[in-house]
């Protein structure tokens, strides 16, 4: 993801507005990365940059959520059903990749200084995301 900074400047702004622009036309189907960037005329990495600040404008302005699916590509969402089972997956994708990054890269280093500070900090720090991320996807499944 582009940096903050990147992503709210004029071009991202721009790079922005056309695809909102273009999903609409899109509606109620979605469109796969590689279509947006076709019927946008952006390129990838303007339609990162785009897509990035579309999604802070959405947060800021209060517009139906943009959402990504396998099937359907990127397309704005306002079913509460289909909502929900986005962020179930975000969640658990989050949850996974955490716990990849404490066994494989977080425990081999607290292995070779388990006296470090940071990796300690670091990995009392994981444990807890790890944790609560567990805990909503218990939540979910119940």
């Amino acid at each position: 993801m582009p940096r903050a900074a990147r992503r709210r400047s004029a071009a991202a702004e721009r790079h922005a507005d056309t695809v909102r622009f273009v999903l609409f036309e899109a509606r109620p189907a979605g469109l796969v990365f590689a279509q947006l960037g076709r019927a946008s005329g952006l390129s990838p990495s303007q339609t990162r940059s785009g897509l990035a600040c579309l999604r802070d404008t959405i947060a800021e302005r209060g517009w139906p959520p943009l959402i990504w699916t396998r099937a359907d590509g990127y397309r704005f969402c306002s079913d509460p059903a289909e909502l929900h089972a986005y962020e179930v997956a975000v969640i658990r994708e989050k949850l996974t990749e955490i716990r990849r990054f404490i066994t494989g890269v977080v425990a081999p280093h607290a292995a070779l200084q388990p006296k470090g500070r940071w990796v300690k900090h670091l990995n009392t720090q994981l444990n807890s995301v790890e944790s609560t991320l567990d805990v909503i996807a218990d939540y979910i499944d119940a």
